[in-house]
């Protein structure tokens, strides 16, 4: 139960808001790298496991969880499942495309000039007439005219001018995957998941909430304790956004594959409803995708980029994530470094709030976490102490956005190191005990994170321990 015993000498209200979630990848593959990108500011680490074997993430696991512990600071482990490989195969050289070209597409076919370019997934199985196929990143746009299904030949046509290169991504925004997201490579990885410390699935090519379900059922057949983040990068999901957000545990916006899924143009405002639903049903959101792109070879962002991680600060988004900038940039340390900057500069300078409609909700949680912070904030409160052991009450509080930090106690590791990725929240493990809040106050006192005097509004349950019994709020005043 040490896990949190030692703690930064910072005042609790110089801790940042938005939370951090960086990749680990070969440019930050060593112990010392790995700390020292939690030291500047990642609260969750994302394992991308399209890439890299068991033992190699295995290894990045141990040296998280030591980073974590030397530190005194929790975070999330996310496994990043990689989902069906609708890419290209391999083939030599580029493949040059001119507008009308009818092309076809074969899986693992062998390629000869003129002939099916091969695909690492059986398209022919899935998709229909008139569909739309985009490939290379939506580079070149083509449709489908005809399928072989006998010969497992796809025929489309090209509507413009392009090129393609062996292993790029394929997007079908019109097509049903229902039922076959999840692949035999992906059920390997959950298996060897959950025997690891992992905290979170990351869920590729969400469709429906019944994805989410299913993967709830194999995760509890597992024993995992794992939440799931569902990843919305097709046109289906945003269809069915709002009840992949009830069904599902965490929501990343993962804005590469969705701009080229949908409309570039209505992203933001895809990313914007997706993070009031989250808001909506105290479900932690992630903004993912080309955040700080430019770092990946630039030891600074551009201006565009700082400006698009201090949008998602604004509007409320309870993570930013890195990918490339720190799995495999020049500059992982310094983009999680600047990143924080931006977080902590935006939230200190705000010059609004987002409002978002019809968020509240009039439950027992939800009018129990407005009463709270109505209170904190009347009586200008340092902190909101809440004592939980699933977190649900830390998520609820957190969910309406209070200025206020929120320092969650509980008993439980799992909930402890899922709450690192939870918009103002500051976790922290403590044996279960009548007064664990008041305890742990008093250490933040000892340790400069609080002071003598700070008011505190503790939020506590009648049953120390027990799931769903929040019903106690009380001020002190730290002496």
């Amino acid at each position: 139960m040490k896990l949190t015993e030692s703690v930064p000498s910072i005042a609790i209200t110089n801790y940042k808001r938005t939370k951090i979630i960086a990749t680990v990848g070969p440019s930050c593959d060593s112990y010392e790298q790995v700390r020292d990108i939690i030291t500047s500011g990642a609260n969750g680490l994302r394992l991308n496991f399209s890439h890299g074997d068991h033992e190699e993430h295995g290894q990045r696991i141990k040296w998280i969880r030591k980073a974590s512990k030397e530190l005194g600071k929790p975070v999330a482990i996310i496994q990043d499942l990689q989902g069906p490989k609708v890419r290209l195969g391999d083939f030599e050289g580029v493949i040059n495309v001119t507008t009308g070209q009818p092309l076809q597409f074969k899986y693992k076919g062998e390629y000869e000039v003129g002939g099916p370019i091969p695909t690492q997934y059986d398209l022919s199985k899935k998709v229909k007439r008139g569909e739309r196929l985009y490939l290379y990143d939506g580079k070149v746009r083509t449709t489908i005219t005809s399928v072989d299904k006998e010969r497992g030949i796809v025929h489309t046509r090209a509507e413009n001018d392009g090129i393609l290169i062996k292993r790029k991504g394929m997007n079908l925004p019109d097509t049903d995957f229902a039922g076959d997201i999840i692949t035999e490579k992906d059920i390997r990885d959950l298996v060897y998941g959950s025997t690891q410390d992992i905290d979170y699935v990351a869920l590729s090519f969400v469709q429906t909430a019944q994805d989410i379900t299913d993967l709830h059922v194999r995760l509890k057949n597992l024993n995992s304790s794992a939440r799931i983040i569902a990843k919305i990068e097709t046109k289906a999901a945003v269809d069915n956004i709002e009840e992949i957000v009830e069904a599902t545990d965490a929501v990343m916006v993962a804005r590469g594959d969705l701009a080229v899924e949908t409309p570039p143009e209505s992203v933001p405002i895809v990313q914007r409803r997706i993070i009031a639903l989250g808001m909506r049903y105290s479900k932690p959101t992630i903004v993912a995708t080309q955040m700080l792109a430019s770092m990946t070879d630039m030891p600074e962002p551009t201006r565009a980029e700082v400006s698009d991680v201090a949008t998602a600060v604004l509007l409320g988004t309870d993570c930013v994530m890195l990918s490339d900038e720190t799995a495999s940039g020049k500059y992982p340390v310094e983009a999680v470094a600047f990143m924080k900057r931006i977080i902590k500069y935006t939230q200190d300078n705000q010059p609004l709030n987002v409002i978002y409609p019809d968020v509240e909700d009039h439950g027992r949680q939800g009018s129990i976490s407005r009463a709270i912070i109505s209170l904190a904030d009347s009586i200008y409160a340092t902190a909101i102490v809440a004592e939980t052991l699933s977190g649900a009450t830390a998520l609820q509080i957190s969910s309406r956005r209070t200025k206020v930090p929120v320092i969650a106690v509980t008993s439980d590791v799992r909930t402890l190191q899922q709450l690192a990725i939870v918009y103002n929240v500051k976790s922290y493990l403590r044996p279960v005990s009548a007064n664990a809040a008041e305890k742990l106050t008093a250490w933040l006192r000892d340790n400069k994170v609080l002071n003598k005097g700070d008011i505190i509004v503790t939020v506590s349950g009648q049953y120390p321990g027990v799931v769903g019994t929040t019903d106690t709020i009380k001020v002190r005043a730290l002496d």
